[in-house]
């Protein structure tokens, strides 16, 4: 190579690395984007909380990685509202006021989310919950990626009434005593009884959070099965608590065979904690399972055991429900061309982001998302196996149907800027 041709070289490698070094120098010296995650961390909804703010540190690490948004590295600001509910306001008002937060990505339970409402309102900033939830509620300031009632807790129903399902005439609906079961089984009472489902044929009962005395509970459970007429149990028990229940079923020798469980709120992390053996065929409600098989959910499993380091971390529905939110409102972002709250929350209904089921989610005008529906069978390894999902990806539902004050509402941020539109009147609802 002649010396002339040497230096061209150089200077051109030279001249490629200053580049390098420039955009690199001004993505760190760049102001960062801060989102806030906002998570039990302690406490008795630590056990499924804490993935969750695991699985944001690892998209927000991934983001960073390709440049991150707007040219701008994203830092994560992690809370503790230690499954204390008053707390998570506190904290809530913490990462929007003091840490500058331009989103946050946080909640499980319905009553911590309304804690945190008003704050988010006052403030004007976003929140991304990604837990099932009871409906009845379509705000400004929230999206909602995980689970309307629509979205599991009916049809979950209509498969156990169905031939497939076994053809249940009895319900047990237990919860964990606050908003979320006691309104989702509200719907569901009322949506049985249209079916024809008797007074007789439907036993509630609630339990307080962290309960762990099942013994009394579940006998009574056993007696009521015993009637005659096929029975299940459909749990909105949550946290910690599924642990006990779930032992003191198999020491009383239920099975699904039996008394089929259907879960709203356990899956593969709760799952990880207890011998699944005698838990084999009981059920769970989801739009998302570990087991499901395609390109996208693989590539998902392997980054998570890689951030994780630990090949034997298991992902569930809520971390799926972050990663189509987060992967949203970056959309998003790059569409408003700013972090500005109001015009993210502009710029957010009809974004289209891919989830791990082989479909594309859509965020819809009521801030909810459209998301497949799948019933999962518990195997022994703690894992689920698919026995019915929907064909196609079910538009979630602000307000239920099923309900005389709600079913003529619904949630249109877009065209009528209403979260309780009544489609009867024309009216915005206070």
């Amino acid at each position: 190579m002649s010396i002339s041709r040497r230096r061209l070289l150089g200077s051109a490698v030279g001249g490629a690395a200053i580049l390098h070094y420039g955009r690199m120098g001004a993505f760190a010296q760049a102001p960062t984007i801060k989102i806030g995650i906002l998570h039990s961390l302690s406490g008795t909804m630590a056990i499924s909380e804490t993935t969750l703010k695991d699985v944001m540190l690892m998209l927000i690490e991934e983001q960073n990685k390709k440049g991150g948004v707007l040219g701008r590295r994203l830092e994560a600001v992690v809370a503790d509202p230690a499954s204390n509910w008053p707390l998570f306001a506190e904290k809530a008002r913490e990462l929007i006021a003091r840490d500058k937060v331009a989103a946050t990505f946080g909640c499980w339970t319905s009553v911590s989310r309304k804690s945190v409402l008003p704050v988010f309102k006052e403030l004007n900033n976003i929140l991304f919950y990604p837990v099932q939830y009871e409906g009845e509620e379509s705000e400004r300031n929230v999206f909602y990626t995980g689970a309307a009632p629509n979205q599991q807790a009916i049809p979950a129903v209509d498969y156990l009434m169905s031939k497939d399902g076994g053809e249940v005439k009895r319900w047990v609906l237990a919860g964990t005593d606050y908003v979320y079961p006691r309104t989702t089984n509200k719907i569901l009472e009322a949506y049985l009884k249209s079916k024809g489902v008797a007074d007789a044929d439907i036993m509630i009962n609630y339990t307080p959070f962290g309960h762990a005395d099942w013994q009394t509970i579940v006998s009574s459970i056993k007696t009521f099965g015993a009637a005659g007429k096929k029975t299940a149990v459909v749990s909105t028990i949550n946290g910690d608590a599924n642990v006990p229940f779930y032992k003191e079923l198999g020491n009383q020798g239920i099975k699904a065979t039996d008394i089929p469980v259907v879960a709203f709120s356990v899956g593969e992390e709760e799952l990880a904690g207890i011998d699944t053996k005698p838990l084999v065929g009981h059920l769970a409600a989801w739009n998302y399972f570990q087991s499901v098989k395609n390109p996208d959910n693989d590539a998902f499993i392997k980054a998570w055991q890689a951030f994780t380091k630990n090949p034997k971390r298991v992902t569930n529905d809520p971390m799926e429900a972050h990663y189509i939110g987060f992967n949203m409102w970056v959309k998003a972002v790059e569409a408003a061309k700013s972090v500005d709250p109001d015009a993210v929350i502009k710029a957010l209904p009809g974004v289209k982001a891919p989830n791990l089921t082989g479909g594309i989610s859509e965020m819809l005008p009521n801030h909810h998302i459209t998301k497949p529906v799948m019933i999962g069978e518990v195997r022994e390894d703690g894992q689920f196996d698919v026995v019915w999902q929907t064909k196609d990806l079910v538009p979630g539902d602000a307000w239920s149907k099923h309900l005389d004050g709600s079913k003529d509402l619904i949630g249109d941020w877009v065209t009528r800027n209403c979260g309780n539109w009544n489609t009867k009147t024309n009216t915005c609802g206070s």
